[in-house]
C-alpha cells in the first residue's frame, strides 16, 4: 500500500525560501554595518586627527609672522624659510585684504586674491579646518587669523594631501569587502543547508499527518533532537497513540455491537419464518411465537436505548448541571425497581442521607443508581437484599450499592466496565442484560468527575461504591 503524499508547497511560497532569505536579510545588515561603520569611524577619527594637527601648525606660523602691524611678501619669505614648512601640498600667506603674499606653488599667484572659504573665515578672526577624502586621498584644509595687538593683519592657509592614509582606509576598506564575499558565501550555503534540514523535518511530519490521514493510525515519526519540533512529534505520536486506542475501541464497540443486534434480530426472524411456513400453526402457539418476538423487540430497543446513551456519553457534550439530591434520586429509582424486587424475593434498604448534594443532573445521577439497582436486584437470591446508602464526607458525596447476590470473580472485575461484557452471559442474556449498563455508569461518573469501584467476594456479593465532589449549594428543585 502507497503511503499518502503530503500536499507539495511550491518553492517561491516555502518556509525553507522564507527561512534561507531571512537568515540571509539578516546576515546581510550585518555585513552591511560592518562594511560601513568600521569605515566612516577610521575617515572620522582621520580627519578629526589631521585637521587638530593642521590647525596647530597653522597657528604656530601665524604666531610667528605676528611681529609688526604690517606683513610684506619679503618677511613672510624670510620666515617661512626659516619654519621650513615643506610637508604641506600648499602654503599661502595673505594681507588683511586677501590679496596672497606668499604661495608655495610659485610666486605668479603674489598680489593675487586667493579665494577660499577658509581664508575668509580666518581674515574674519575664526581659526577653520575641513577635511575631506576623495580619490583614494586625504585632503586637509586649515586657516588662521594673523593677529597684531587685537587687529587681523593676514592669514595662514593650509593644504595637506595624504594618499598614504588614503591607501590604508582603501585597503581596509577592500579587505571588509573581501571578507564580507567570503561570508555571504557561507552564509548563502549554511542558510540552505539549515533551511533544508528545518523544512526536511517539518515535511516529515506533513508525511506523518498524511499517513495518519489516510487511516494508518500506528504511524510514528522520530524525530532527532529537543527543540520545538521533536517535542511536535511526541505530542503526535501521544496523539496518534489515542487516536490508535479510539479506533481500536470503535471498531470493538461497532463489533459487539452488531452481534449484540444479530442475536435479536435472528430470533425474530427465525420465529416470523416459523409463523409463516406453518399454515396448520394453532393460535396457542402462534401467540407463545407472537410474544417471544415482542421480547426480542422490547431487548432491541433496551440495547439501541443504551448505545443511545453511549453516544451521547462519547460525545463530550457538557450537561447543563446543577445542585442535586442523592437520596431523593435513589428514593425515586428505588420505587420503580419495587416490583421488580418484589418479583425476584429481594428486598430492597435504604439509609440515605439528606445532606449528599452533587453538581450534576437528576437524569445522569437517576442512570447511575438505576443500573446498579437494577443489576443487584436481578443478579441477587431469592430471600437476598440490596442495600443503597448514601453518605458524605467534608468534600465527597457517596452513594454505595451492595447486593448478597452472587458476586463477580476476582478476574473479571477489571472487564465488568467494558462495553457488552458479561460475566455470566447466560443468565445475563435472560435477565435482559445488554452489557452495557455498568458502561454507562462508568462514563457517567467520569463526566461528573466522580469515580466509580467495585468489592465482590464470589458466593457472598457485591457492592459498587459511587463517589462525586460534594456541592454545598442550595438544591434546584
Amino acid at each position: 500500500m502507497d503511503k499518502p503524499a503530503a500536499k507539495r508547497v511550491p518553492l517561491f511560497r516555502s518556509l525553507q525560501l522564507k527561512y534561507a532569505l531571512a537568515y540571509i536579510v539578516v546576515i546581510a545588515l550585518v555585513l552591511l554595518l560592518l562594511n560601513t561603520y568600521p569605515i566612516i569611524a577610521s575617515q572620522d577619527q582621520v580627519f578629526k586627527s589631521k585637521q587638530t594637527s593642521l590647525q596647530n601648525q597653522a597657528n604656530v606660523l601665524s604666531s610667528s609672522l605676528a611681529v609688526a602691524d604690517t606683513i610684506t611678501p619679503e618677511g613672510v619669505a624670510q620666515a617661512m624659510e626659516m619654519l621650513g614648512h615643506t610637508s604641506m601640498a600648499r602654503v599661502l600667506v595673505t594681507d588683511s585684504a586677501g590679496l596672497i603674499l606668499y604661495d608655495s606653488a610659485g610666486p605668479e599667484n603674489i598680489y593675487r586674491y586667493a579665494l577660499f572659504s577658509e581664508l575668509n573665515g580666518a581674515l574674519s578672526g575664526w581659526d577653520v579646518s575641513r577635511s575631506g577624502y576623495r580619490d583614494g586621498s586625504f585632503s586637509t584644509r586649515a586657516a588662521a587669523p594673523i593677529t597684531y595687538r587685537n587687529l587681523t593683519i593676514g592669514a595662514v592657509y593650509l593644504w595637506e594631501a595624504d594618499a598614504e592614509q588614503g591607501a590604508l582606509l582603501m585597503n581596509l576598506r577592500t579587505t571588509l569587502i573581501n571578507i564580507s564575499m567570503v561570508v555571504c558565501i557561507l552564509v548563502i550555503l549554511c542558510s540552505i543547508f539549515f533551511s533544508k534540514a528545518l523544512t526536511r523535518r517539518i515535511e516529515d511530519l506533513l508525511q506523518a499527518i498524511a499517513i495518519v490521514r489516510g487511516g494508518q493510525y500506528n504511524h510514528r515519526v522520530e524525530l532527532v533532537g529537543r527543540d520545538e519540533l521533536s517535542l511536535l512529534a511526541d505530542e503526535f505520536n501521544n496523539l496518534t497513540d489515542r487516536l490508535q486506542v479510539t479506533e481500536d475501541v470503535r471498531r470493538r464497540f461497532v463489533s459487539d455491537a452488531s452481534h449484540e443486534l444479530k442475536t435479536p434480530l435472528a430470533s425474530i426472524r427465525l420465529l416470523t419464518d416459523s409463523i409463516l411456513q406453518s399454515p396448520e400453526i394453532d393460535p396457542e402457539t402462534t401467540r407463545e411465537f407472537v410474544s417471544d418476538i415482542g421480547a426480542e423487540a422490547d431487548r432491541l430497543t433496551r440495547i439501541s436505548e443504551k448505545l443511545l446513551t453511549l453516544t451521547r456519553l462519547d460525545s463530550a457534550v457538557e450537561p447543563a448541571r446543577c445542585p442535586v439530591a442523592v437520596s431523593a434520586v435513589v428514593d425515586k429509582v428505588a420505587s420503580m425497581l419495587a416490583p421488580l424486587a418484589k418479583a425476584g424475593e429481594v428486598t430492597l434498604k435504604l439509609e440515605l442521607d439528606s445532606e449528599c448534594v452533587v453538581f450534576a443532573t437528576g437524569d445522569d445521577l437517576s442512570q447511575i443508581a438505576f443500573n446498579l439497582m437494577e443489576n443487584a436486584v436481578k443478579y441477587n437470591r431469592p430471600g437476598g437484599e440490596v442495600l443503597v446508602t448514601t453518605s458524605h464526607t467534608r468534600d465527597r458525596a457517596i452513594l454505595q450499592v451492595t447486593d448478597t447476590g452472587v458476586g463477580i470473580p476476582e478476574a473479571d472485575q477489571e472487564k465488568i466496565f467494558d462495553r457488552f461484557y458479561r460475566v455470566d452471559k447466560a443468565r445475563s442474556r435472560a435477565a435482559g442484560g445488554t452489557g452495557l449498563g455498568l458502561s454507562i455508569v462508568l462514563d457517567t461518573v467520569k463526566q461528573h468527575r466522580g469515580t466509580v469501584t467495585v468489592e465482590s467476594t464470589l458466593g457472598t456479593g457485591t457492592r459498587f461504591t459511587v463517589s462525586f465532589p460534594l456541592c454545598k449549594e442550595e438544591v434546584v428543585e
